[in-house]
């Protein structure tokens, strides 16, 4: 990969990570690691373009159906693909078509731009992430043949320490903070070839004091009614948080927003 190289172009797919959950601005949208990436690279190119088809509670097929296309079509320099973990958190997911729907985006994605990136995506620590572990890790297994093959860059995001410490996640333990958002965007950076600005983005934060146990189950009782509940209705109903939800960003552009 060439060092501190010249793109002028992003465009970032996939689902809520990739949208910005739960980096949230003032004025109630939402910015996360793309768009601080793309804040990066347009402050270096004068004229750079962005675009992100990013939208939350997507699933694989959904992201090659309504993404795949619409991103290959615009050629850009960069494509970021992150998809197939809402999948691996349904109850039943048919993993070997995952793998095949990752496949087709992947083909359909490399020749249309000059950087494909595959993320291995973080993990936070707790009951959650073991359950699903088998399954993550064989859909990151996926990713790397994928990259191994087509020649795509891989951002390890799910052996980061720091990313799996659960004060880089929201209060609804599926979404990152805006730290944890940061940390993604320097990962992305680095990989794409551009000078480190934080060496230590996989260091694992200071430690503090854990919350007393009152303060934890408060806490819990929290996200079971705020999050949880409601993330089970939809599964249940065959709903999702993004039905009816267009791109924030449908169109390759000049990058207008906060730079990182």
């Amino acid at each position: 990969m060439q060092t501190n190289p010249t793109h002028t172009s992003l465009v970032a797919i996939g689902d809520s990570f990739t949208e910005g959950m739960s980096d949230l601005l003032p004025d109630g949208t939402y910015r996360g690691w793309a768009d601080l990436l793309a804040g990066r690279m347009a402050a270096r190119t004068p004229g750079f373009r962005y675009a992100n088809l990013a939208v939350r509670g997507k699933l694989i097929a959904q992201i090659v159906e309504e993404q795949v296309g619409p991103a290959a079509d615009m050629r850009p320099d960069v494509i970021t693909l992150v998809g197939g973990l809402n999948d691996t958190l349904r109850p039943k997911c048919d993993m070997g078509r995952v793998r095949a729907l990752l496949e087709e985006a992947v083909e359909r994605l490399t020749p249309a731009c000059k950087h494909l990136v595959l993320m291995r995506s973080p993990g936070r620590q707790g009951p959650v992430l073991e359950r699903f572990r088998p399954r993550m890790e064989e859909l990151f297994a996926c990713v790397d043949d994928l990259a191994a093959r087509h020649g795509a860059l891989v951002v390890d995001l799910y052996g980061a320490p720091s990313l799996a410490d659960p004060r880089a996640w929201d209060v609804d333990r599926l979404h990152l903070t805006d730290e944890g958002h940061r940390r993604v965007a320097e990962a992305v950076w680095q990989t794409l070839g551009y000078e480190a600005e934080d060496p230590q983005w996989r260091t694992p934060m200071p430690p503090t004091p854990p919350p007393n146990w009152t303060a934890r189950r408060v806490e819990d009782v929290r996200f079971t009614r705020q999050y949880l509940l409601p993330w089970i209705g939809r599964r249940l109903t065959g709903r999702s948080s993004g039905d009816g939800r267009s791109p924030k960003r449908p169109d390759l552009v000049p990058y207008e927003g906060p730079a990182a």
